[in-house]
């Protein structure tokens, strides 16, 4: 079966696809029709630049069914290159919009990752805001490395939930690999790795206004929140991105050709 998937432009390397939410529910859509079986990456600066030092990420999103792009950078460097009709899709959006748009389709929901309980409150809240919704189950792992037979388990209990769609809430890069690893052993049509947006749709974090997240801030309300563990991502590899992307369009760089 030929593997229908969109087009995409490159940002160091890495193939971010020319999406906006509609296009990447058709997509999504397309996969769960034919059964096949994809995993999609919402890629924003910090994920970009990972993959410059890990070329085992970097192949892992060459792999991938879709890159979308979560961060407004990204869609930037897309319309600079003359990516006409990209837009934003993140985690945090994409969830609500894939979740109203299956109620008409039937599509099963299987929700893994996220701290003790945040699957399952997850679960509830996303089924309270959209009744009908099919929960086909929930699951979240312990932070440590599963064993293979521990690992197993959770591919049989998947399988047996005769889930759709698999969402993952593991965090980058961690999500990637474990979807890498689980295409083909999963039944489900489609996973997507979508981070933080279990603790957003579970209500454990706030997330930031809507006017910031519309002017490209929401990365700076993420900082304040949590400036521990955030500040080299937004004050160290945001701006090697920007330099970076920089000296590729210039021609004084080059890095990799994509997909």
């Amino acid at each position: 079966m030929e593997r229908v998937r969109p087009d995409s432009f490159n940002v160091l390397g890495v193939p971010v696809s020319i999406v906006d939410m509609a296009a990447a529910l058709e997509v999504i859509d397309g996969w769960i029709a034919a059964r096949a079986q994809e995993f999609v990456c919402l890629r924003d600066v910090h994920g970009v630049m990972a993959c410059q030092d890990d070329p085992e990420l970097l192949d892992i999103h060459r792999r991938a069914g879709m890159v979308a792009p979560d961060g407004v950078p990204l869609v930037w460097a897309g319309r600079l290159m003359g990516a006409q009709g990209v837009a934003r899709v993140c985690g945090p959006d994409l969830m609500p919009a894939l979740c109203e748009y299956s109620l008409a389709k039937g599509y099963r929901h299987y929700f893994y990752g996220g701290a003790p309980g945040v699957a399952e409150r997850l679960a509830e809240r996303l089924q309270a805001r959209f009744p009908g919704l099919e929960v086909a189950g929930t699951h979240s792992p312990p932070f440590r490395p599963l064993n293979e037979a521990e690992d197993a388990a959770v591919v049989d209990k998947i399988d047996g939930s005769r889930a759709d769609i698999v969402w993952i809430g593991l965090s980058t890069p961690k999500q990637e690999r474990w979807m890498a690893a689980h295409l083909g052993r999963l039944e489900a049509p489609v996973m997507l790795g979508v981070g933080a947006a279990f603790d957003f749709h579970a209500e454990v974090i706030k997330r930031a206004p809507a006017w910031m997240q519309r002017s490209g801030l929401e990365w700076f309300y993420r900082l304040l929140s949590e400036p521990r563990r955030l500040w080299r991502r937004y004050l160290v590899l945001a701006p090697r991105f920007v330099v970076a992307v920089a000296l590729e369009m210039l021609g004084l760089a080059r890095y990799g050709s994509g997909r």
